[in-house]
């Protein structure tokens, strides 16, 4: 089946036509942000659990891929590291509150290194006439971790359902307005 486009057959219409399921898109991820922002303790739970189950299938498999290939020097770690992911993922699924404050943890230290990282990136660069923003990305990455670290273990019933909702939102705002251009796109050409 051909499609035919301005007396061209076989030629595929312009993305700028299909504007309409982006800004759709974009309009259902921002609903379903909006209702993670409703009740951010529960997509926290919802996404510890999932983590939780990513783990026991890749334990699985990790385990499964060790057998099958068990003649490779790297038989007993691959089985070892299945475990270790197998019992990670039944203790994060068995207590999801718990799982998520140390996810929050690894979160807030990844805040905090991340942060110390570019106060040295800027320091060493402060020729380059953004070093000071730099600076001061840091600086607050170190406070939003801190802050994250201090207040557990309550920070690690909405910190990662906040995140999720911030996500969606502002994936769907990006896709809204990608396709509000390509519908201006269209407009413009024709």
């Amino acid at each position: 089946m051909s499609t035919s486009v301005a007396g061209h057959e076989g030629v595929a219409p312009p993305t700028s036509w299909k504007w309409g399921w982006f800004v759709a898109l974009g309009v259902a991820l921002i609903v379903l942000g909006v209702i993670a922002w409703i009740d951010v303790a529960f997509v926290t739970v919802a996404s510890v659990i999932f983590i939780g189950a990513s783990l026991v299938v890749s334990g699985v498999f990790q385990i499964a891929h060790a057998f099958m290939t068990r003649q490779w020097r790297g038989f007993i770690t691959g089985v070892l590291c299945g475990v270790l992911y197998l019992v990670g993922g039944f203790l994060i699924m068995n207590e999801p509150v718990q799982g998520a404050v140390v996810l929050t943890l690894l979160v807030a230290a990844t805040f905090i290194v991340g942060g110390i990282f570019r106060i040295v990136l800027a320091l060493r660069h402060r020729d380059v006439a953004a070093w000071g923003l730099i600076l001061f990305s840091g600086v607050v990455s170190i406070g939003v971790g801190y802050l994250l670290y201090a207040s557990l273990p309550w920070s690690g019933l909405w910190v990662l359902g906040t995140l999720i909702a911030v996500e969606l939102v502002v994936q769907g705002a990006s896709w809204l307005s990608f396709g509000l251009s390509l519908r201006k796109t269209q407009l413009a050409a024709g």
